[in-house]
């Protein structure tokens, strides 16, 4: 297929890899057009904005930072919608508004576009080893139709319903993390002030019923000081107040997410947003 990958960054340049090396056509796009260097070495194609990159593809995929760069570049002047051809793919693999994607689907549809909502998880490491978990919303015939695609990048890719499924389903996603990385971080803090053996102690209750992704691969960056980001403390911010919004909007309380977004939102203004979530590990209450 001939695609246009918009968005190259941490997550988006393996993604946008994997689809290449299964033979299909990349034009690709980011802001800053650096980040695209090792991708046009290796054969990908570059269009000068969004729309340039849209035009007869089919599919255009992107993976961007907030909602205000998905509205902008699926909805102005030289965006997807005015520059997509009817019949193409348009996929966005960015977390994002529910209500902003549902706004978007409905204009491509409009158009004779085919909208998906494809949120994913799993880091910068599940994107470099094609294990994403995908969450995808829309038709399930266009969710069918894309399904290769997707299979290129991840490995647990789920239907999850109409328009926007995908997005909520994302948010469920976060809100467990955001207890999850907060329960790492005051375990290894305990674990430190009773002077343990902490990567023995990690060892230990990572195979018991306290075992979870993060306590596997973000519990050891603690240990180590690595805050390098898999995935960035300000996108991360960004989801949750997502999660409040949409929580908010129907009368649902949801402490724990609401104190974990206080306490990384002091971290941003600090000077750690562009950190990873593990770094959650310095925030002194």
């Amino acid at each position: 297929m001939n695609i246009g990958f918009i968005g190259i960054g941490v997550m988006g340049e393996s993604m946008a890899r994997h689809l290449m090396a299964a033979g299909h056509r990349l034009t690709v796009y980011t802001r800053t057009a650096s980040k695209a260097d090792a991708l046009l070495q290796e054969g990908a194609l570059w269009a000068e904005n969004a729309g340039a990159c849209a035009e007869n593809q089919d599919a255009v995929i992107t993976m961007v930072g907030f909602p205000k760069d998905v509205e902008e570049v699926y909805l102005s002047e030289n965006g997807i919608l005015a520059h997509a051809r009817p019949g193409a793919y348009v996929i966005d693999m960015t977390t994002t508004s529910p209500a902003l994607w549902q706004r978007i689907a409905a204009a491509a549809r409009d158009k004779g576009l085919h909208p998906l909502d494809a949120p994913v998880s799993g880091g910068d490491s599940g994107a470099r080893n094609a294990t994403l978990s995908i969450m995808v919303g829309g038709e399930a015939a266009d969710y069918e139709a894309c399904l290769p695609l997707f299979q290129r990048m991840g490995k647990n890719i789920v239907h999850t319903g109409g328009d926007g499924s995908g997005q909520h389903t994302k948010m469920a996603n976060q809100i467990v993390i955001a207890g999850t990385i907060a329960g790492v971080a005051e375990a290894i803090r305990y674990g430190e002030a009773c002077g343990l053996d902490t990567e023995n102690m990690l060892r230990c209750i990572s195979a018991g019923a306290a075992g979870s992704w993060q306590l596997s691969n973000n519990g050891p960056k603690m240990l180590a000081r690595d805050w390098a980001p898999g995935f960035y403390i300000k996108h991360f911010i960004k989801d949750m107040a997502i999660a409040r919004d949409e929580s908010a909007a129907r009368d649902l309380s949801l402490p724990i997410l609401t104190e974990v977004l206080s306490m990384y939102e002091t971290l941003q203004q600090e000077g750690h947003g562009d950190e990873g979530t593990q770094a959650l590990y310095q925030w002194q209450g």
